[in-house]
């Protein structure tokens, strides 16, 4: 997969991009990362990119010009790859639109800055737009670094074991179930017996109903579009009946 990032502070990016998991996937040639400087598509002396905006307010506003020109110089012929803004105005990013972005084979990321962009911008060249949550940064080159690793992750050969994606939290619509490893007791508190009990099936079914209670008890809105089976359903009307008294 190749991603382009269109910033104003490409600089940003070199902890987070050349470490662990994304490090491993650039060398292996899994994932291409381009940045690009929107100054560099400036026309004037100043390299100038933002301007106070029409009508009056506070702050400053990206201007069309530069940015439409980086989008469509770094876009090229390809009007398939998705354009997305980082913005507070867009849609909400979850693992479902993580799992729809990675399989396009490329993706074109846009980081505002300011107050924001120009409208023109959007109705010329973006055809996404982008929240990681409802509240406010001061650009979007921090949203655009958590797009990135949770799509990179995807990407079929990125994670050392095959299911680690499939297992994490969210993607299977639940909160990941509790982990140990050594030492088996730790002060006190002991690892439960049936992760040493060698059965693998016994450990799937423990690791799906704590899954479960998990979810029930941390994100509960979660449940309500989850796939449970006749007997999961069984089980979280139990924990719901446990858990009354407490919750009145």
């Amino acid at each position: 997969m190749q991603i382009d990032i269109l910033t104003l502070f490409p600089a940003m990016f070199e902890g987070p991009l050349t470490e662990s998991i994304l490090k491993r996937a650039q060398e292996k040639g899994l994932l291409d990362i381009q940045f690009h400087d929107i100054r560099d598509y400036t026309t004037d002396k100043h390299r100038t990119v933002d301007d106070t905006p029409y009508g009056g307010g506070g702050g400053m506003v990206m201007m069309p010009e530069p940015l439409v020109q980086a989008v469509e110089q770094v876009r090229g012929a390809d009007d398939r790859t998705p354009v997305i803004l980082l913005t507070p105005q867009g849609r909400v990013f979850t693992q479902r639109v993580a799992q729809e972005l990675a399989a396009h084979p490329r993706l074109i990321l846009v980081c505002g800055r300011y107050e924001g962009v120009d409208e023109r911008i959007r109705q010329s060249v973006i055809t996404d737009e982008i929240s990681i949550g409802d509240y406010v940064l001061t650009g979007g080159e921090l949203p655009a670094m958590v797009i990135i690793d949770a799509v990179a992750r995807l990407i079929p050969g990125v994670l050392g074991a095959r299911w680690a994606a499939e297992e994490d939290s969210h993607a299977m619509g639940l909160l990941e179930y509790p982990h140990y490893t050594r030492p088996p007791e730790f002060r006190e508190m002991a690892v439960p017996d049936v992760l040493l009990s060698g059965d693998h099936e016994a450990v799937e079914a423990w690791r799906r109903r704590e899954a479960i209670r998990r979810t029930w008890q941390r994100r509960p809105d979660l449940l309500l579009t989850a796939d449970l089976s006749e007997d999961e359903g069984w089980f979280l009307a139990e924990l719901a009946e446990r858990d009354a008294p407490m919750l009145g």
